[in-house]
């Protein structure tokens, strides 16, 4: 056994990735790094078995993500029986293109002649430029029915395998309808060439998009034209594309490159992408597909800014004048969410924000919270003893704004808890709001840039998430990433 675990390595250390350009003799490495992942290619233990002193390095172009995956070991194990090494060709195949397995010599002569590097510019349309630490950078944006984009997404696509946990590629061999659907949102970073033929551009990170599309019958202004027939012509007197038929957003893959993490790079991006969605007149709502920590802490800070500066929260408030006997400890008794918030108001902020209701009532939830003295707040529950009668307009509120969220968390648990005893249940509630004040506190002195940005950490006993999309495929699932 001991003999067999000297042939063994982890695939995450044995693997580089690298981007680079043309050199002055030969190619430049403009950023290397380790994988995060390797369970997708190598298995659940991550382990190549069969090598010594094996490395692993997958290198782009960095301006068109030409690949090119070079294997070097010191020695390979001989096979005995059916124990043998590891067909690394093999298990990298299915997750790149075939051009990853030129001659090194092919790629190098590739990387260093290849003359139109030098004009090459992102494919689609340029959305913005911004600088960050003095650097320049773009972000382009096009669909997968263009070429030149899906040529991009092939090459790249094995990055998601090992940044994304869960991540899956997307079918690009799908009808042209289907890929009309998926935009793409490339973030490159313009740089200084090394070489004549080298490119400007160095590719930072990128995102994808998928438009559902909804059904959203026209407004009805009688009773007749209820029972009226509608006409419909099919197939269309002109092609239609995905985008202007109505449709919810959903934010898939989302991956900005180790080497540039920490520079806001993905504020940039989301920032972008939402302004796209909230330019289209034919989309109605934004969501993300299986968000992490990372992202959800990203999310929750762009759009919280966005709400901030646009209006809408002040739009928002928490009414604490309730009638004393609503509030009253007492069985049967509660105060309902509509005498706490204007909710038709709030339902037309956020259509007009095309959040998600999830994301939305989190966002509103925070903001109230932030206008709260944080005394009150800092103290918790042990100042609420008067309930709403409190005297103290703070305790009044925080007290009010706790029934808010106990309120939702209930409603998107309420299968699970009604099957606890009355005690367990009050119990497990009033854990999570504390919680989730907690973790909004958190978010709070980030947004007011009292603190570093870092990952959180949920421990929730109860589910305080709930799905925004509920319709996914396997050729459409993907997952977004940290930052």
């Amino acid at each position: 056994m001991a003999d067999l675990e000297a042939w063994s390595t982890n695939a995450n250390d044995a693997l580089d990735i690298s981007l680079v350009q043309a050199g002055e003799h030969s190619p430049n490495d403009l950023s290397i790094f380790h994988p995060r992942f390797t369970y997708p290619i190598f298995g659940e233990e991550e382990r190549i078995f069969g090598y010594q002193g094996l490395r692993i390095h997958l290198r782009f172009a960095a301006h068109n993500l030409r690949p090119h995956a070079e294997i070097s070991y010191d020695k390979k194990f001989k096979a005995v029986g059916e124990t043998k090494a590891t067909d690394i060709v093999e298990a990298l195949k299915p997750w790149t293109t075939d051009e990853s397995f030129d001659k090194t010599s092919t790629f190098n002569d590739y990387i260093q002649n290849d003359t139109s590097a030098k004009d090459f510019q992102p494919p689609g349309e340029l959305l913005e430029s911004y600088r960050s630490r003095g650097r320049k950078f773009e972000i382009w944006s096009g669909d997968l029915s263009d070429p030149a984009i899906r040529l991009l997404i092939g090459r790249m696509q094995i990055l998601i395998s090992f940044f994304i946990e869960g991540g899956t590629p997307i079918e690009l061999d799908d009808q042209a309808w289907t890929l009309g659907r998926w935009r793409v949102y490339l973030v490159y970073e313009k740089v200084t060439p090394t070489a004549p033929n080298a490119s400007s551009y160095s590719l930072v990170g990128y995102s994808t998009s998928y438009r559902f599309i909804t059904y959203s019958p026209s407004t009805l202004t009688n009773d007749a034209s209820k029972s009226a027939p509608r006409s419909f012509t099919f197939p269309p007197s002109t092609p239609l594309h995905p985008s202007s038929l109505p449709s919810r957003i959903r934010i898939s893959q989302f991956l900005i490159l180790p080497s540039h993490h920490s520079h806001g790079h993905g504020s940039h991006l989301y920032n972008a992408m939402v302004k796209t969605f909230l330019a289209s007149p034919t989309c109605t709502e934004i969501t993300v597909e299986d968000p992490n920590e990372a992202f959800d802490d990203l999310r929750d800070y762009c759009d919280y800014a966005r709400l901030s500066s646009n209006g809408t929260f002040s739009q928002i408030t928490l009414n604490t004048s309730i009638d004393p006997r609503l509030s009253a400890n007492k069985i049967g008794v509660r105060v309902p969410t509509s005498h706490l918030l204007d909710m038709p108001l709030l339902e037309s902020l956020r259509h007009k924000n095309k959040i998600a209701p999830r994301q939305f009532y989190r966002l509103v939830e925070m903001y109230l919270l932030s206008r709260i003295a944080p005394y009150a707040r800092q103290a918790g529950a042990s100042r609420l003893t008067q309930r709403g009668r409190a005297s103290n307009l703070d305790d009044r509120a925080f007290y009010y704004w706790r029934l808010l969220v106990k309120q939702r968390i209930y409603k998107q648990n309420k299968d699970v808890l009604i099957q606890l005893a009355r005690a367990e249940r009050t119990d497990k509630v009033e854990q999570t709001v504390g919680e989730v004040a907690g973790d909004y506190e958190r978010l709070l002195r980030e947004i007011n840039g009292d603190e570093a940005r870092h990952r959180r950490k949920r421990k929730n006993i109860v589910d305080d998430d709930e799905d925004e999309d509920m319709t996914t495929g396997d050729s459409k699932r993907a997952r977004s990433e940290a930052l």
